[in-house]
This record gives C-alpha cells, structure tokens and sequence, in this order.
C-alpha cells in the first residue's frame, strides 16, 4: 500500500514538472571523404558555427539544435543512402547535398519524408523537377555559364577556346551553358572533349589541346581535375588560361597547382566575406583560425535560413516551414534570400573572380 501511495505521489510531481526540450536535429551532407573533401570541411565548418551561435542565443523555438553529418563522397548511391539515414534520425532541415549529381536523387528521399533542404547545388535540374523541399541559395549552372561564357566572348576575343567537362551532372551542365553563350557572342569553341573525373594522366587531352592551339580552356568540373590539367600542361609547354565554376573557390587548387592557379579565373556569387553586415562572423571565424572561403558562409546562411524561417512560422512542421521559406525574406550572411515558385533565388548574382598570389579577388572587367 505505502509503495502505491509513493508511487502515485511521484507521478503527480512529474505531471506538475515542466517537460524538457528535446533538441532539433539538423543536417548537413556532402563530400566529407574523398577528393573533394575539403568543400565537405568548409560546409562543416560553417554549419557549426552557425549552430553554436544560434544555439547561444536559446536555440529555436526554445529548442537548441543538434548538428548531423552524413559523407556522401559526391557519390549519387552513397547519396542515397546518407538520405535515408537522415530520414531515420528524423532531421527536420537538411543543408546539402554538395555535388549535384548526389543533390537530386537524395532529394527524392527528403521530399517524400517532408524534410527542406537548403543547398548550393547549381544544375538547374535541382529546381526543375517540381519539388516542394527544395530551396537553392546560390544561383544555377545556366546563370553562371551565360556570365562565363559572356566574358570568355568578350575578353578572349579571336582566341582558341576548348570547353571541357567531367562528364558530372554539374560539370557537362556547366560546360554546355559555357558554350552555348560563347557561340551566342560569336566565339565558336575550337574543341568540345570530356574527360574522366579522378584520373591521374590527363596528358592525352592536354596533348590534344596543344595541337590544337587552344589558349583558353572552358572547364566544368571540380578543381582537382583542373589542379592535374595545369601542371600536366606546363609540364607539355603549354599555358593555359583556365574559365571554371564556383567550386574553383577552394584553396586546395592553389596547394595542388601551385603557381599555375595565377591562371584560373571563375564565376562565384558576390563574396560574403566583402559583406559588411557579415563582417562579426567573419572576424569570428578568423579569430577560429579559419577562413570562411567557398561554401563556409553558404553553410551558416542555410542554418541562418532555418532558424529564421522556423521563428517566423512558429514551427519545424514542413508545411509551415516550407510555406514561410516559400514566401518570406531572410537576412543572412550571405545577403537576403527569397525564393521563387521552383526554390530558386528571386535575385542570384555571379561575378568572376581570378586567383592571384593564393587569393581570389575580383577579375578585371
């Protein structure tokens, strides 16, 4: 009898108990191994920092977020796989994928859980299937190849143009729309070839170029291809001026090619670091040692985006995350997002930057 009574006098304080806050888990996925590792490292980076800040100021809705990290290696079937792990532990905002050939099959998998999901992947595939989940905070492959290919026309002017591409989902869409503006202005390329991403030799098509006098390559495709392509085409006698996309942004290009990444310019969105209303969080992560180049600052944006849009919508159920994100504006650190019908940015920007001395800076006009 008397354990009943003490029994039932505990059950009573733990009603009258307030209930804990379970934390909301949020997600990143992207190459976190592998060749590309270092644009999973920045993502990463940037998240957590977005989370501990966040996290700082009480979380959201109350609620502090708990960070998961799923390793897609950039590759579509791993992609797949990382999908439904995150599915399982019940993620309620997905930042990723990275490569956009592991984008768009893993976003199959969140649309079906009801998961949103922020990324920079650029092919314009991401947006045009008609998914309500997704929503791009970087521009896409046919905005940034009409910017690169325009300013090939116009600055190469009667040079010896190669379009080349990796064969990836975003390297062949980025090379396409790269040609496509160059022909537009008048500036036919001289050669149109792809080659296999992760190879050690590329003196064939390097060979290839030099017989045909080509001066300015045209690339789509990751930066570790175009670090080999440099040395390989220096090691041949032959210099090269290389027009890439925005994953020519890593440092690791530099590291790989050396000096010869002084000849790599490429199309980026509007550096957040220039930003000044995002000039406390870059001090902070500087005073981290690191250097929010590349997708660093994408990262904290889309976790800005969440928190923002969560606060808004007073809520983390995807109907009402996906019609706030689908109809609000959200300040972040890469500047203001709004999104159309599709996911995509209301008003993205590309401008080309040139690397120089191990810095990427704004081209010449």
């Amino acid at each position: 009898m008397k354990k009943t009574l003490i029994a039932t006098a505990f059950l009573a304080l733990g009603a009258q108990a307030p209930l804990a806050h379970a934390d909301l888990t949020v997600a990143i996925a992207g190459p976190m191994t592998g060749q590309y590792a270092s644009a999973g490292d920045q993502i990463r980076r940037g998240a957590e920092m977005a989370i501990a800040d966040i996290n700082a100021k009480g979380g959201v809705l109350g609620q502090k977020l708990k960070l998961e990290v799923g390793d897609d290696a950039c590759d579509p079937k791993q992609a797949v796989s990382v999908a439904n792990t995150m599915v399982n532990k019940k993620v309620v905002f997905m930042h990723g994928h990275w490569c956009s050939s592991s984008t768009i099959p893993a976003s199959e998998v969140y649309v079906e859980a009801d998961i949103p999901m922020a990324t920079v992947s650029t092919n314009p595939q991401v947006t045009e299937r008609g998914l309500k989940n997704i929503f791009r905070i970087m521009g896409r492959d046919d905005q940034q190849g009409l910017v690169a290919g325009n300013y090939i026309a116009d600055k190469f002017k009667g040079k010896k143009v190669a379009v080349l591409d990796d064969k990836s989902a975003y390297g062949k869409g980025l090379a396409d729309e790269m040609a496509k503006a160059m022909t537009a202005k008048g500036l036919k390329p001289t050669l149109r070839e792809s080659i296999t991403a992760g190879e050690k030799d590329y003196s064939g098509i390097v060979t290839k170029l030099k017989q045909a006098g080509v001066e300015v390559l045209a690339y789509g495709g990751y930066h570790t291809e175009v670090a080999l392509i440099l040395r390989q085409a220096q090691q041949a006698g032959l210099k090269l001026t290389v027009m890439g996309g925005d994953t020519m942004t890593n440092s690791e290009l530099v590291t790989a090619a050396g000096a010869n990444s002084d000849n790599v310019m490429f199309t980026f969105s509007p550096d957040p670091r220039k930003n000044p209303d995002a000039a406390p969080i870059v001090k902070r992560f500087r005073d981290a040692k690191v250097e929010p180049e590349g997708y660093v600052m994408y990262a904290y944006a889309a976790m800005q985006l969440f928190a923002d849009a969560a606060t808004q919508a007073k809520s983390t159920k995807f109907s009402d995350l996906e019609k706030t994100m689908r109809g609000g504006t959200f300040k972040t650190v890469i500047g203001e997002l709004a999104f159309d019908a599709k996911g995509d940015q209301k008003q993205p920007g590309f401008v080309v930057y040139q690397w120089k001395g191990g810095q990427y800076d704004y081209a010449a006009k």
